[in-house]
C-alpha cells in the first residue's frame, strides 16, 4: 500500500514522503497512529499544494532577510557607556544591549542570538557587528560607543 508520511518514522520514511509498505503495517501502525496518510489522488494533490505553499513561505522569509539587511546596513546604533583612560569601557557592550537600543532607536525587534558578537565590545567608537538574518543573508550592523556623561 503507498502511503504518505506525515511525521517522520524511523527507517521507514521522513515527513511529505511517498513510499510502499506492507498493508498490514500501513493499516494497524502508520494510519491507526498518524503517522501517515493512504496515498490517493487527493491526498497526494493536498502534498504538493502544502509543498509549493512552504516554497513561497520560505522565498518571502528571504526577500524580508534581505530588505531587513539594507535597513541595518544604513543605521547605526549609538549607545553610551562610562569609559577611563585610553577609551577602555568600564565593562563591555553586549549582543542583548545593542538589540534592546536597536529596539529602543528603530523600532526593529531583532533577537540577540542573531547578533555575532564572538566578543563584547570593551572599548569607545565605532565597531562593525556581524548580523545573521537568514542562512543566506548576514549583515552587517555599525555600532557606535560613546562616553558617558
Amino acid at each position: 500500500m503507498k502511503v504518505i508520511f506525515l511525521k517522520d518514522v524511523k527507517g521507514k520514511g521522513k515527513k511529505g514522503d511517498i513510499k510502499n509498505v506492507a498493508d498490514g503495517y500501513a493499516q494497524n501502525f502508520l494510519i491507526k497512529n498518524g503517522y501517515a496518510v493512504e496515498a490517493n489522488t487527493s491526498n497526494i494533490n493536498a502534498l504538493e499544494g502544502q509543498k509549493n505553499k512552504e516554497k513561497k513561505e520560505a522565498a518571502q522569509e528571504l526577500e524580508n532577510a534581505k530588505q531587513l539587511k539594507n535597513t541595518l546596513e544604513n543605521l547605526t546604533v549609538e549607545l553610551s557607556a562610562k569609559s577611563g583612560e585610553g577609551g577602555k569601557l568600564f565593562g563591555s557592550i553586549t549582543s542583548k544591549q545593542i538589540a534592546d537600543q536597536l529596539k529602543k532607536a528603530s523600532g526593529i525587534k531583532l533577537d540577540k542570538r542573531k547578533i555575532e558578537l564572538n566578543d563584547a565590545i570593551r572599548s569607545l567608537g565605532y565597531t562593525n557587528v556581524p548580523v545573521k538574518l537568514h542562512h543566506e543573508v548576514q549583515a552587517t550592523l555599525k555600532v557606535h560607543v560613546a562616553e558617558e556623561n
